[in-house]
């Protein structure tokens, strides 16, 4: 069952698929994005970027990538999948990403192959920019070794390779596993959860790209969101997609708090000014305390309606439960709010 047709809408708005049509310019997002724009246009050497999980550490890869003009810039993007990938293996990616045909098995045959390969990048007149995501998955000291070998390659006074790596923060740990890497880094940046205005900036934005026209979300519930994401767009995406569904499951038209809260639980959500989902198998860290709410009227599901009973009560609390119901102005409202466009 898809909620698009009882919202309005006329594609999903909360996907955590990177689609760059719905990228949110937030202020830490726009901040991290300048500062990793100028390393790479300097030819700094290398950058590092960490976030928490779900912060939008992918987007943000893929964002500085499709801003790098082709005519100006050699740009790859790799994405580390797993822990166990050997320095070796790591090299010769690198080496095909950026230009390297049939890259050597042999080492210093490679490196060669890599150095000869960046001189005809900075004689074309660009620079070279790796981007490495998920690296907090190289978690050994061969190859943070080897990243500082690819820093070596470089011209009197001109860097020939611009490393920029995006990680949980567990990273900048890593990259201590050698010292003279760790004293390399240029610059570092850390993407920062939502406020509660810009995670409410951020729904509207992502509800007007879909095509809404209206907003489905009451206040109360948009504050909900927030306490229970704590501002994390990958958390706020699935908990807004599910409180649509509900929503439409429910023959709702404006989703409120109560509902939130219900689809919050389910995903095993807390609230509180750090809201984040427990740690699998583990108990939530007592440094986050879980601050409830005066208790409320319960939401349930309700049970399926024979096909074709037309004349089946809807649910009671419908668009004005606990919250306000939508009023005439908040079309006109909800145009103009909230959005800032990438």
């Amino acid at each position: 069952m898809s909620y698009f047709a009882h919202f309005g809408l006329k594609q999903e708005p909360f996907s955590n698929a990177p689609v760059s049509q719905f990228y949110y310019n937030s202020a830490s997002h726009a901040q991290a994005l300048e500062r990793l724009t100028y390393v790479v246009s300097q030819a700094k050497g290398l950058a590092l970027l960490v976030g928490d999980v779900g912060a939008g550490k992918s987007t943000l890869a893929r964002r500085l990538l499709d801003s790098l003009a082709e005519d100006e810039y050699e740009a790859a993007l790799l994405v580390i999948i797993h822990s166990g990938i050997t320095a070796q293996w790591l090299l010769k990616r690198i080496a095909l990403q950026l230009g390297v045909e049939e890259p050597s098995d042999e080492k210093l045959t490679l490196l060669g192959q890599l150095y000869q390969r960046l001189l005809t990048i900075h004689e074309s007149g660009r620079k070279a920019v790796l981007l490495i995501d998920e690296a907090q998955m190289l978690e050994n000291r061969e190859v943070m070794e080897e990243f500082r070998g690819l820093l070596n390659l470089e011209l009197p006074e001109h860097k020939l390779l611009t490393i920029v790596l995006f990680g949980l923060p567990e990273l900048e740990q890593h990259l201590k596993l050698d010292p003279p890497l760790d004293q390399r880094v240029s610059l570092k940046t850390r993407l920062q959860p939502l406020s509660a205005e810009a995670t409410e900036a951020y729904i509207k934005h992502r509800l007007k790209i879909a095509g809404a026209t209206r907003m489905p979300f009451s206040a109360e519930a948009v504050a909900a969101v927030h306490r229970f994401t704590g501002g994390i767009p990958r958390l706020i995406n699935t908990l807004c997609d599910n409180c649509l569904f509900e929503g439409a499951t429910m023959k709702r038209s404006l989703v409120n708090a109560d509902l939130v809260r219900l689809c919050a639980t389910d995903f095993g959500l807390v609230e509180g000014p750090t809201a984040q989902p427990p740690p699998t198998g583990a108990a939530h860290p007592a440094a986050r305390p879980v601050v409830r709410e005066a208790a409320a009227p319960p939401v349930t599901r309700p049970a399926p309606r024979p096909a074709g009973d037309q004349n089946a009560a809807r649910d009671p609390a419908g668009a004005a439960a606990n919250g306000t119901a939508a009023d005439p102005g908040d079309l006109e409202r909800f145009l103009s709010e909230g959005a800032q466009k990438a």
